[in-house]
């Protein structure tokens, strides 16, 4: 009976979408169980490249159910669009199941999220304004919305109501707004739910009862270690846990019965939003940088903005499988560094009072952290048609070397190119 959950052991944006599509082909369930729409994993198949933000990423796959955990922060309009979005450009309908305890984003979480960054200005946290952290106030404040009860037009208009009365005063009296109705929200909430109808199901007891049956189930996380609220880089993280400690409470499995926890890991480090960033790059180093990254540079799935860039942060890495509990590590984007005589890699931070750590610190002292740079032999040559370990120059092997005793866990796959064929079992 596997269960792999599938997380992220930076910042986000190293290539889960990828690893997640190529292990659907053996797997029966693809599940989302924590996030929203604020964050995109790219996939490129034969079928074109696509930015899932919503979707589970084994969509591609006929055969696969791909699944909306009760973790979920589920933006309905998303949903619908992006289904429609791989319809069109000829993906075979997928098997898609929405739970009918996920909790819904509203307008007005949208909204407020959109006003809060414009009050906090440049103290802003860099929100993809998706609506995410309102979205997660309202759930633990027990003002959410769950699927359920959008049919239930009554229950529905008086849960909205307790949700708009502490929101006006504040769109009044902090932002500068007219208060919203209740009433004014219903049709497009009722018109939503018509549509979504034929995928909600009770996901839970489906997935149960997938997992007593045996069948191969994968978890599929959002962002990265580093972005989790209790212990990432707060408060410069997202609302949710990205923790595959948080995948069977999200996906409404039992804790036991997650058997693998793939941490995916990029040969370089990349980030959107903002943070502290100890490798960073800045000027022509990262411009080049990014440029190279990925199929189409480092550029956010969701955002669109200029990924921040620096070199592999063994210190980050480390603690982020650390904290994902990885028993396995997938390497990405190898390819892009051929162009380096010479690689650096951050193996330790210099704190402000000159003390040299290489365990992660908290936020308060990473703001005026150093990196401390080691130097790694470069390969200077194209890898993308490598397809086994043994076919990759000596220097990138050793380079792979490297940071799998830096981060103390096995490293299982090597990408060498956004393409399915292009990943290495090691």
């Amino acid at each position: 009976m596997t269960v792999t959950a599938i997380v992220g052991a930076n910042w986000g944006d190293e290539g889960k979408g990828k690893m997640t599509d190529v292990l659907s082909a053996e797997s029966a369930y693809v599940v989302r169980y924590q996030g929203g729409s604020n964050a995109g994993h790219t996939i490129i198949n034969d079928y074109g490249k696509f930015a899932l933000h919503m979707l589970p990423s084994g969509v591609f796959y006929p055969k696969v159910r791909n699944v909306i955990g009760p973790g979920v922060a589920l933006d309905v309009d998303a949903f619908l669009r992006e289904r429609e979005e791989l319809l069109g450009r000829g993906v075979p309908e997928p098997h898609l199941s929405v739970s009918d305890r996920a909790q819904i984003v509203l307008p007005v979480h949208r909204l407020f999220d959109e006003l809060e960054e414009e009050r906090l200005g440049v103290h802003s946290f860099g929100s993809t304004k998706r609506g995410i952290a309102p979205f997660y106030m309202d759930k633990y404040a027990k003002l959410g919305i769950q699927v359920s009860d959008l049919y239930d037009k009554d229950r529905l208009l008086f849960r909205l109501k307790q949700s708009l009365e502490a929101k006006n005063v504040l769109l009044e009296h902090l932002y500068g707004r007219q208060p919203m109705q209740a009433e004014d929200l219903l049709p497009e909430l009722v018109a939503q739910a018509e549509k979504l109808r034929p995928f909600v199901r009770d996901t839970t007891i489906m997935l149960h009862k997938a997992y007593e049956k045996g069948e191969p189930i994968l978890l599929e996380g959002q962002l990265g270690a580093l972005r989790d609220p209790d212990h990432g880089i707060y408060p410069y993280s997202t609302s949710s846990s990205t923790l595959a400690g948080f995948a069977s409470v999200g996906a409404g499995l039992p804790p036991y019965a997650i058997s693998k926890v793939m941490a995916v890991v990029k040969a370089y480090s990349s980030c959107v939003g903002t943070g502290p960033f100890v490798s960073e790059l800045d000027g022509t180093e990262a411009d080049e940088l990014r440029r190279l990254g990925g199929d189409a540079g480092e550029f956010g799935a969701t955002t669109g903005r200029p990924r921040r860039v620096g070199w592999f942060d063994a210190v980050a890495t480390r603690y982020g499988c650390l904290i994902q509990g990885a028993t396995e590590v997938a390497l990405t984007n190898l390819d892009v560094l051929g162009y380096l005589d010479s690689i650096p890699v951050c193996v330790g931070y210099e704190l402000e009072d000159g003390t040299i750590t290489e365990d992660f610190p908290v936020t308060p002292k990473m703001d005026k952290a150093k990196p401390v740079l080691r130097q790694l032999k470069g390969w200077k040559c194209d890898i993308s048609q490598a397809r086994s370990f043994d076919e990759l120059p000596i220097a990138a092997q050793q380079y792979v070397a490297f940071i799998e005793s830096a981060i103390k866990v096995k490293i299982m796959y090597v990408s060498v190119g956004p393409r399915r064929e292009q990943l290495i079992s090691i």
